[in-house]
């Protein structure tokens, strides 16, 4: 019999890939979602609003594992009400869950719930890790804060809980990658700021095995950043970048340019000017060994066939 994964928030970017890399011939997959649509692929779509208990809570009964996805998208201008938008939809989907839970029979085994690797300060001088790391007080960092709390409010003796603090993701599909492809196709492929601000990424399939591997190992649960040993500088990454695409030359932009440019397409520079120098401490300290360590071949394998 097929194990069950619940994926809250489950029709995007992260959870499609999932879906492709855990594989059907050994997981159902049951998406919870605003918009539920019949597929053809056997994967069950389920309407809820992440904000109030429903029968979408029978689908978590007996489930191997929980991954809650749900939050509005930080790809915008943190207006007041994006802002409060950002902050509810992490925290509000987080506590219901964690209620449905409670009121299981058999809860699932394993949580895995998102959270950020922006929780961090802006950090050029030094890494990041679970351990030692130097939270922030500024926006960003205040939303995973709450987010985390609302997470570990909830006490589930019987159900494991990993809180994986994830950076950008670097993806074939979709995500960060096909903007920064679009920059560098049209010469505008150069440091962006001073560029002397790190860049902490993961490829998708490392991350899919983070997350597998959370699965198998429900002993192992904590909080754990999701990001390669090697965070690099923007401008090493517009660098490779160029160099992946055979683009010889790419004008910098300077932070009085991306301001404008952001407010143009409705975002923030801090996507692109923070500094996140975060390292994956608790993971290499559990043994795990990542399939693309470094920038370069994880743009060799984006860009291949």
């Amino acid at each position: 019999m097929k194990k069950k994964i619940v994926l809250a928030g489950g029709t995007g970017f992260i959870g499609r890939g999932i879906i492709q890399y855990f594989g059907q011939a050994d997981f159902d997959f049951v998406i919870l979602t605003r918009n539920p649509q019949k597929r053809d692929d056997g994967v069950k779509e389920v309407l809820w609003d992440a904000k109030t208990l429903g029968p979408w809570t029978n689908e978590l009964e007996g489930a191997e594992a929980l991954i809650n996805l749900t939050g509005k998208s930080v790809n915008c201008r943190y207006t007041e009400a994006n802002k409060h938008e950002i902050i509810e939809s992490r925290t509000h989907s987080t506590g219901i869950l964690g209620t449905a839970l409670l009121q299981l029979k058999q809860a699932p085994k394993v949580w895995l719930n998102s959270s950020s690797a922006t929780v961090y300060r802006y950090s050029e001088d030094r890494n990041m890790d679970e351990l030692t790391g130097e939270l922030g007080n500024d926006f960003s960092p205040g939303v995973v804060k709450a987010w985390e709390k609302s997470f570990n409010d909830v006490p589930l003796p019987a159900t494991s809980k990993f809180a994986l603090r994830i950076s950008i993701v670097l993806g074939k599909g979709d995500g960060v990658m096909p903007r920064l492809i679009n920059l560098v196709r049209f010469g505008l492929g150069g440091k962006q700021g001073n560029g002397a601000q790190f860049f902490s990424w993961i490829h998708e399939d490392d991350l899919y095995r983070i997350m597998l591997w959370c699965i198998n190992n429900p002993d192992k649960q904590g909080v754990y950043n999701c990001c390669v040993p090697n965070p690099v500088t923007n401008s090493y990454l517009m660098r490779s970048m160029r160099r992946v695409m055979g683009m010889p030359f790419g004008l910098p932009a300077s932070e009085s340019m991306l301001f404008v440019g952001a407010m143009i397409i409705g975002t923030e520079t801090e996507l692109i000017l923070k500094s996140r120098r975060v390292v994956p401490t608790n993971l290499l300290r559990q043994g795990f060994v990542f399939t693309y360590p470094e920038i370069n071949s994880a743009l060799k394998n984006l860009f291949s066939a």
